[in-house]
């Protein structure tokens, strides 16, 4: 059974922040894809040695982390969208 609780609190988080992701700064600062995908592979493994916390045991890895990630990526792309 997935615990809800930091899988929410996760996700609001970081779609907040990847909200904030600004791509088309003064400093040129390119976001591309396989940035994105180092991101991707680097939170997974991250949550992976993180482990669940303490008192959850659904699964073997951070879920609100890898959820806050997810969030990341989704508040990005809700921004860009935005801007184009």
């Amino acid at each position: 059974m997935l615990i809800l609780g930091p899988v929410i609190f996760g996700f609001i988080l970081g779609f907040v922040v990847g909200v904030q992701i600004k791509t088309n700064s003064k400093q040129e600062t390119k976001f591309t894809l396989a940035s994105f995908v180092a991101i991707i592979i680097a939170g997974l493994l991250m949550a992976w040695q993180l482990g669940a916390y303490p008192f959850y045991t659904d699964v073997p890895i951070a879920t609100g982390f890898i959820f806050a990630l997810i969030g990341v990526l989704i508040g990005k792309l809700v921004s860009s969208a935005g801007e184009a």
